[in-house]
């Protein structure tokens, strides 16, 4: 079982990690081309409800 939490804490944060990637990508971006730049940082931005359920799956 402890392999499961740990496993279940590295999700969590790669979550948190998936969050700050995403707001420095847009932010550092930005400036070539904020399109793609805002599209970008929510692609990386939807990683982390993913992550964020396999931590609680892992949790169990």
């Amino acid at each position: 079982m402890k392999t499961n939490s740990n496993l279940s804490n590295l999700c969590f944060f790669a979550s948190l990690a998936s969050v700050a990637c995403s707001i420095l990508t847009w932010v550092s971006v930005g400036d070539a081309d904020p399109a793609h730049a805002e599209r970008f940082g929510i692609f990386i931005g939807l990683w982390a409800p993913t992550l964020m359920g396999l931590a609680n799956y892992y949790r169990k």
